[in-house]
């Protein structure tokens, strides 16, 4: 088996070479890619295809790939990259209605899928594979055409979706050499990996030799924590929201991980000591990262935010800074653009290359906090209040497993701070009132008056999108 692809020399394949010849580079012997109902073996032998060997009729196209389950999409990336001109991923999450909004869009010429629901609006862009569910043989080897434009969908819950155009040099150049491990590498994500975070941990197993885990939304978070374990998870990854539900399952003791990644929200201290009391023989780290600036940076101090020695330095090509409160980012890492109407490509970074994150930082003493997104901001009187600055100390409680920081109308302030809280245990104890006031103290002795919640109300569960961070209305 080969070493990996180092940062700190070629991060990622050239403009030449596709993911499926940078992972047999890394080794195939032994691995596998796992989803909730089959295994894929990555070896010489036995290449795993969905598409029935009609990949040639998909060459140079602009191919939408939306599929249901995350294994037929893992094959189905690996099949394609270096064959198809674009290659856009839908998220089985997001509503088909904006599948269709794509598929209605100059930017795609032919469709690959497991909806029947999208073929007859996809029969206009004069191709439609429909993925079959079985895995064939089929020969590895074959000639790679130019490099394939990778295309991220960002939206919410409405709208038309963002664009985010990316190669597959930006989404790699955060992967490190490793040397080969003394015992297998066997990766796995909460993340779906048509999102940039479950990507990453997909392209970080292909490049690097390890084998990777998929999750499933139709299994409950103790199956897939059960599945894991079976498969002897090493490296695992998920938001903070994740980690809180994942750590109320019993299941989560059966996983023993080496290596626990954070990402998607932020990381406060709460939870970084919980699963570090979790999992002590780990070791947990906090990243950095968004659709459009990639990854910035990891944290595997065990302490929230981030050294303040971070921002303006140059490290393996990130540079960092920090203007009017917000976080700056420039790297070879960031996406190339948004794809716009016809062929437009509108830019993401700022003429010096910088993307403006949105997330908002609070320097104290050496480090840097993040305090929550520019657009999250409550107005209480004409003061700001970040929800998330709040959470992190409403979770410090030794009972408190996640929190929840919303506005409620006020005929004088105009808004009021009001918390949702669920405990680690369950429902509240008697006497709930007592609890209530403990956690008041709590933010009154840490924040100041108008950021301290006028309400906590204690919850069963918070709602957490399929993006793994919870909900936030506006």
């Amino acid at each position: 088996m080969q070493a990996a692809w180092s940062r700190a020399t070629a991060p990622a394949p050239d403009d030449r070479a596709s993911l499926w010849s940078a992972a047999r580079a890394a080794g195939l012997s032994g691995r596998y890619l796992s989803g909730a109902g089959a295994t894929v073996a990555l070896d010489h032998h036995n290449r795993g295809t969905i598409l029935r060997r009609r990949r040639e009729e998909l060459r140079g196209r602009s191919v939408l790939l939306a599929t249901a389950d995350q294994l037929t999409a893992a094959v189905a990336l690996l099949e394609l990259d270096g064959v198809a001109r674009r290659l856009i991923l839908y998220p089985a999450d997001l509503p088909l209605e904006q599948a269709l909004q794509v598929v209605g869009t100059d930017h795609v010429d032919a469709v690959v899928s497991d909806f029947p629901a999208l073929a007859a609006e996809a029969a206009a862009t004069g191709s439609f594979l429909l993925c079959h569910p079985s895995i064939e043989a089929a020969a590895p080897d074959r000639t790679p055409g130019p490099p394939t434009e990778w295309v991220l969908l960002t939206s919410g819950t409405t709208g038309r979706p963002k664009m985010v155009a990316h190669t597959l040099a930006s989404l790699t150049g955060a992967i490190e050499k490793s040397r080969v491990p003394a015992s297998p590498v066997v990766w796995s994500t909460f993340y779906d990996i048509r999102r940039y975070g479950g990507l990453q941990v997909f392209l970080r197993a292909m490049l690097t030799g390890a084998s990777l885990v998929l999750s499933s939304a139709q299994e409950t978070t103790a199956d897939f924590l059960n599945r894991a374990a079976l498969h002897a998870v090493t490296h695992i990854s998920g938001t903070p929201s994740h980690w809180r539900r994942a750590l109320m399952s019993p299941a989560a003791r059966a996983l023993a991980p080496q290596y626990v990644r954070l990402s998607g929200e932020i990381a406060d201290q709460a939870i970084l000591d919980q699963l570090r009391d979790f999992y002590p023989h780990a070791t947990v780290a906090h990243a950095f990262a968004s659709t459009e600036a990639g990854v910035g940076f990891d944290v595997r101090d065990g302490l929230a935010g981030f050294p303040a020695s971070f921002a303006g330095r140059r490290d393996q090509g990130v540079d960092i800074k920090v203007e009017e409160g917000s976080l700056r980012i420039r790297s070879p890492r960031v996406a190339a653009c948004y794809l716009g109407p016809g062929e437009e490509r509108r830019p993401i970074a700022d003429p010096e290359g910088f993307v403006d994150t949105g997330d908002m930082l609070e320097r104290r003493g050496d480090r840097y906090y993040f305090a929550g997104r520019r657009d999250g901001v409550i107005n209480v009187g004409g003061l700001k209040v970040h929800p998330e600055e709040v959470e992190a100390v409403i979770n410090r409680h030794p009972l408190v497993r996640m929190s929840l920081v919303r506005t409620k109308k006020s005929p004088i302030t105009g808004a009021l701070v009001v918390a949702d809280v669920v405990l680690q245990t369950g429902p509240a104890p008697e006497p709930a009132r007592q609890l209530g006031d403990d956690i008041l103290n709590l933010c009154r002795q840490a924040l100041p008056r108008h950021k301290v919640p006028a309400a906590i109300r204690f919850v069963d569960r918070l709602a957490v999108s399929e993006t793994g961070k919870l909900v936030r209305r506006a």
